[in-house]
């Protein structure tokens, strides 16, 4: 069976002790073939118990060839040797993460509304760029003053080969039209860890099989 053309890019909570590696297994075993990347997201930690929580996780994604990425911090990339970072617009060069993290790594770069920033990543060697937010959003920051439409997804998939993520605020009822415009990928967090899991992510999957 072949890969889907749009994937999903699991977002974390700001809370990932407790239960939350069970979740994540739950939430990948369910998306098996489909979730291919996870971003650890845990914003004003200490980047020792930052690392603490974001090991058992990355052994998780491991074990399902699923890419970790860690969201903001290079450093914190380099010390559990990640997949990957995504970089905010205050968050430095894709070319200076990539110095510090090898060749490998995958860099991806947030981008809001802007085809002005998506090219200037795309140029920097970013390995996908990443715009949003499409909904209202709880996770990501609200500085947000220009809501895209799926209209720059269409634009960017139709003119350039470097792949990109469509963020914020999506969820099964909405993603439709993101799908269809050939996101690469939708990075889901809220719809998926304040509901049920599984059934959440077996939802995008209906969607996205049926748009593509």
């Amino acid at each position: 069976m072949s890969e889907p053309s749009t994937q999903i890019y699991l977002i974390s909570p700001q809370d990932v002790a407790g239960d939350f590696p069970a979740r994540l297994e739950r939430a990948l075993d369910a998306g098996k073939g489909m979730v291919t990347a996870f971003q650890f997201r845990v914003k004003g930690m200490d980047q020792h118990d930052a690392a603490r929580l974001a090991e058992p996780l990355q052994a998780i994604c491991a074990d399902r060839d699923v890419a970790f990425i860690v969201n903001d911090s290079v450093a914190l990339a380099k010390r559990l040797k990640a997949d990957g970072v995504h970089l905010g617009q205050g968050d430095g060069n894709p070319r200076d993460a990539r110095e510090e993290l090898g060749r490998e790594a995958q860099v991806g770069v947030t981008c809001h509304a802007s085809k002005h920033l998506a090219m200037e990543a795309g140029e920097a060697g970013a390995d996908y760029v990443a715009f949003g937010t499409f909904f209202e959003s709880s996770t990501k920051d609200k500085g947000d003053t220009e809501r895209p439409t799926p209209d720059i997804i269409a634009w960017w998939t139709q003119l350039f080969e470097i792949p990109c993520v469509a963020i914020g605020g999506i969820r099964p009822s909405n993603c439709g039209p993101l799908v269809q415009a050939g996101a690469d990928f939708l990075a889901v967090s809220g719809a998926v860890w304040n509901g049920d899991e599984v059934e959440v992510i077996k939802a995008f999957k209906r969607i996205i099989e049926d748009r593509t």
